[in-house]
């Protein structure tokens, strides 16, 4: 008889141990437990640690609340400026509701997939070329907005969406790189003349300084004279300035200094004009006689008869 109470006993024991061993589970701590009782969502979400449920009755089935990154598989489409590109995103999202994403939705990461591409298509068509290029922050907000209305009602809630890539078909890549170089060229020249027109005020107000001040721009000649010969180059460029050779034309064109008018003659001059002229003019000298003719040498033996 004891030895039947033992047996049922052990036979109890390992019972309970095998009941024991079914019934328990363990929630880890980024995870909650939703218990479904013969179908029915039985009682509150179990928290993290050791949990019991009635093997064969109960299913627990655990829920992840971590933060979920999806990435979105890159979507075609024509924006609203007819251009063809191809975009991809990501989205984070996590649950809030471990009852609602088992209950409400079948499966809940494969609901946030699907509509994170319907929103990003439509976007897409809702944006033009240069807004997804330059204004992706706005674009973010109203992609996270588009996915987030309806996933309130599954327990899930989504924290970000970010744009990842823009492609673009070749072509249009080399027209805008044309047109960045345009743009960039148009930038430049302006630039390039608002320079020109700075410098020009400056020219002007340093020839109006010189102008009141002309040893100031031969200053600046010799100036430019030492800065070229410090090339030391076998070449020498010296500038004329233009306005040198106007003031050199301009003391040309000056008529000279005419001679002061003499004085008037005094009394005693006119008396001494007058005896000068009363005298007798000087007696002419006489001419000098004319110089003799040179001996003439004749040979010896000669006659002048014969000569003649």
């Amino acid at each position: 008889m004891l030895q039947e109470l033992l047996g049922a006993a052990l036979a109890a024991g390992a019972v309970g141990v095998v009941y024991a061993g079914a019934a328990a589970r363990v929630v880890k701590q980024y995870e909650r437990g939703v218990v479904l009782r013969l179908g029915r969502l039985r009682g509150e979400v179990r928290s993290p640690g050791f949990t019991m449920v009635i093997p064969a009755v109960d299913r627990l089935r655990k829920v992840n609340m971590q933060i979920v990154t999806m990435p979105i598989p890159a979507q075609e489409g024509i924006t609203r400026d007819n251009v063809t590109v191809r975009v991809d995103a990501v989205v984070y999202f996590r649950v809030v509701d471990a009852s609602a994403a088992v209950i409400n939705v079948e499966d809940y990461r494969f609901a946030v997939s699907q509509m994170a591409q319907t929103s990003l298509r439509s976007i897409i068509g809702k944006s033009e070329l240069d807004d997804l290029l330059s204004n992706r922050e706005k674009l973010n907000e109203g992609l996270e907005l588009m996915i987030d209305s309806p996933a309130v009602g599954w327990g899930v809630q989504i924290d970000r969406v970010e744009i990842k890539d823009v492609s673009l078909p070749e072509s249009m890549k080399r027209s805008m790189a044309r047109q960045a170089e345009a743009d960039r060229e148009r930038r430049a020249r302006i630039i390039n003349a608002d320079a020109e027109l700075q410098a020009s005020k400056k020219l002007a107000e340093a020839a109006k300084e010189m102008s009141e001040q002309p040893a100031a721009l031969q200053l600046r000649l010799l100036q430019t004279v030492v800065a070229v010969a410090a090339e030391k180059n076998s070449t020498l460029v010296l500038p004329f300035p233009v306005e040198l050779l106007r003031f050199l034309e301009k003391a040309q064109q000056q008529p000279a200094p005419s001679a002061p008018p003499a004085p008037p003659p005094s009394p005693l001059g006119l008396q001494e004009r007058l005896a000068a002229a009363a005298e007798p003019p000087p007696d002419p000298e006489p001419p000098a006689p004319p110089h003799p003719p040179a001996p003439r040498h004749e040979p010896p033996g000669a006659s002048p008869d014969l000569d003649r």
